[in-house]
């Protein structure tokens, strides 16, 4: 499986760990999904309807080689919040090509599928793919840097 190294130990962390210890590591990065920027506002973000609570997502590829993130969670959903945590440390800065080369159903290693519902899951997988639509659409439909 190809992952962004910063992806890669998020994956290995939660493998290491029982499915009450996932739990709670999900919980930890909920705490830790960072604020929006000031420039940046939700109504002005892409929707992720696949997401049971309301999870916007902006993306920023005007450099191929560090691709920004930018999440807004509720943090009444922890849930949800957590996800959108891990895609933001696992991925934030690293290149369109790495994002892109991520397989779609990565989430199934971090080993949450008996602690969270697939329903949940699948709010995860529709975020990583609206990530990659909006970096395919912003540059091009390009997977290497500088094309």
């Amino acid at each position: 499986m190809s992952l962004p190294a910063a992806l890669a130990e998020i994956v290995d962390d939660f493998g290491a760990l029982g499915d009450s210890d996932k739990v709670t590591l999900l919980l930890e990065f909920s705490r830790e999904l960072p604020e929006l920027p000031e420039h940046l506002r939700e109504d002005a973000m892409e929707p992720v309807p696949e997401c049971q609570s309301p999870v916007f997502l902006s993306v920023d590829a005007d450099d191929t080689s560090s691709v920004r993130l930018y999440f807004s969670a509720p943090q009444e959903a922890p849930t949800t919040r957590g996800f959108a945590s891990i895609l933001h440390q696992g991925l934030d800065g690293a290149s369109a090509e790495d994002i892109l080369a991520v397989p779609g159903d990565f989430y199934h290693d971090l080993g949450l599928d008996s602690a969270v519902s697939p329903l949940r899951l699948r709010g995860m997988a529709g975020m990583l793919g609206r990530i990659k639509g909006q970096v395919r659409a912003q540059t091009g439909g390009a997977s290497s840097p500088g094309a």
